[in-house]
């Protein structure tokens, strides 16, 4: 081979490591990407951290954890506000949580609104906050007190006792049409991103069936009794089917989300299942029909806890992501990672390793219809996570990432912003008149001029802004002039057309 022929050779390879490795950063920085964490109230898991602590204490906790998710590179926090029949802000139809104050039904003093300073901080920071709730939960454990006007006690035939623990019985419709009421309540009285509901529909089986015989008797809708997996089921199916209606006719663009357990059914089951060998599955131990919620629009995204690691002999993580890929239906896929289970002396071997979620991330991005990851829980950010939290900030979710938007729900953007003005260092516009009164927010975008800029290349997105001016800081060196460019975003993040550079020297 000649010395030509090697020089040509070596470039070429050079050629195809820079394009492989520009793909990449690509990929690792997507400008759409959904970064949710989970901040679970059940059993004062995540937050508070103990009941009964002041309002001060409490807030302090709050922002503390913000600040941490935002550095992390975060975007979404989903909050448990109703982890059994109880409420983590002022409600007509249920008590107060015992987790907040330590009592059940005992309002927080002095009183304050803790879904709403949720709510405020998350937005302060550009963070969407979806509500999450569980739909039939009524008590942890059958012997814990109530609150004295709970709802159990005005229909005690609603509520079944299931392992020491207590629920609402998804078959009578009754309890359906108080959970829908529950969901209009707080969609109609707070600005929320979204409703989220996890895995809990019916209850993970125990030795003993499920008590609903009695409801079964009363409303089988003609289901026969070797019917009654189908007809749990469509009880599922006529919750989830009320709930969207009833969501997008107050305020359509609120999304309706759910997390189920990662594997709807084994291939061993159905040929439309996962190559999988999971012991308890969505559809057959669950009653809860993900795909065909997906397939019929009644929910906005899905996010499979696959709280597995890569290789796993029964349910590998890989696998389910290419399967949860084929059966978006169009919809949001974000996929739910074990944070928790990422321990340096810890049992498995797979979550001691640095590298497990670093990669799963990674993976995710291999498919087209995988957009963004929620990660379980809150808390486990506070720990060694083997440098998980330095792989999302200064590598993973370094640059800034928009959740994605939903053009079935809404696919006209904003106009651009107009009388855009540069002085100095500063940077000032006014958003279209045609949009006033609709929350806007705005992307500022800064690259130097003359140089090659994208407005899908997240790395030139600088700010991420409600205000309607910036300034920028004086760059070391010999001063530049750089190019200034603003879109603006609506609430489901549609992006208007960027304005005309203006340009500034920094």
């Amino acid at each position: 081979m000649t010395l030509r022929s090697n020089w040509i050779r070596t470039f070429l390879i050079l050629l195809i490591a820079t394009g492989f490795q520009n793909i990449s950063a690509q990929k690792a920085t997507p400008k759409y990407e959904f970064r949710a964490v989970w901040v679970a109230t059940v059993n004062n898991i995540d937050w508070p951290s103990k009941p009964g602590l002041p309002v001060e204490t409490l807030k302090k906790e709050v922002t503390d954890l913000l600040d941490m998710h935002l550095k992390n590179g975060m975007n979404a926090i989903i909050l448990q506000v109703r982890p059994a029949a109880d409420a983590f802000y002022p409600s007509p139809l249920e008590p107060w949580s015992r987790y907040l104050t330590g009592s059940p039904g005992k309002a927080p003093d002095p009183f304050w609104d803790p879904l709403q300073f949720w709510i405020d901080e998350c937005h302060k920071r550009n963070m969407e906050l979806h509500a999450w709730l569980n739909p039939y939960r009524v008590a942890q454990n059958s012997r814990e007190p109530l609150a004295a006007n709970h709802i159990a006690f005005k229909h005690p035939e609603w509520v079944v006792n299931y392992g020491g623990k207590l629920y609402f019985d998804p078959g009578i419709p009754e309890t359906r049409h108080f959970v829908t009421q529950v969901v209009c309540d707080l969609v109609q009285r707070y600005d929320l991103d979204a409703i989220h509901f996890d895995d809990y529909f019916y209850p993970y089986p125990l030795r003993e069936d499920f008590p609903d015989n009695r409801s079964f008797t009363q409303y089988n809708r003609a289901f026969s009794p070797d019917q009654k997996a189908h007809w749990r089921r469509e009880n599922v199916d006529i919750l989830i089917k009320m709930l969207n209606d009833s969501i997008k006719s107050i305020k359509p663009w609120v999304k309706f989300g759910i997390s189920p357990f990662g594997v709807w059914r084994n291939k061993k089951e159905d040929p439309e299942g996962s190559d999988t060998n999971a012991g308890i599955t969505n559809y057959d131990h669950l009653y809860a029909d993900i795909l065909k919620w997906l397939r019929e629009g009644w929910i906005d995204y899905v996010t499979p806890q696959i709280y597995w690691e890569t290789g796993h002999p029964a349910a590998d993580f890989e696998t389910l992501c290419h399967w949860w890929n084929r059966y978006a239906y169009g919809k949001g896929l974000y996929i739910g990672h074990a944070v928790y289970k990422l321990e340096p002396s810890g049992s498995s071997a797979a979550w001691r390793l640095p590298g497990q979620l670093p990669r799963q991330v990674e993976i995710l991005r291999k498919y087209p219809n995988i957009s963004g990851s929620a990660f379980y829980s809150s808390k486990h950010f506070k720990r060694n996570l083997l440098g998980f939290q330095d792989s999302l900030s200064q590598r993973l979710y370094r640059t800034t990432a928009l959740t994605p938007p939903m053009p079935w729900l809404d696919n006209q953007p904003p106009a651009t912003p107009v009388k855009i003005k540069a002085s100095g260092r500063r940077v000032q516009w006014k958003p279209a008149e045609t949009h006033a009164g609709e929350p806007l927010r705005f992307l500022i975008y800064l690259n130097e001029a003359g140089k090659p800029f994208s407005p899908d290349d997240p790395q030139f997105i600088v700010q991420h802004t409600r205000l309607h001016a910036v300034e920028f800081n004086r760059k070391s060196g010999k001063r530049k002039k750089y190019e200034i460019r603003i879109s603006a975003l609506d609430r489901l993040n549609n992006e208007s057309p960027l304005s005309d550079p203006v340009i500034l020297k920094l």
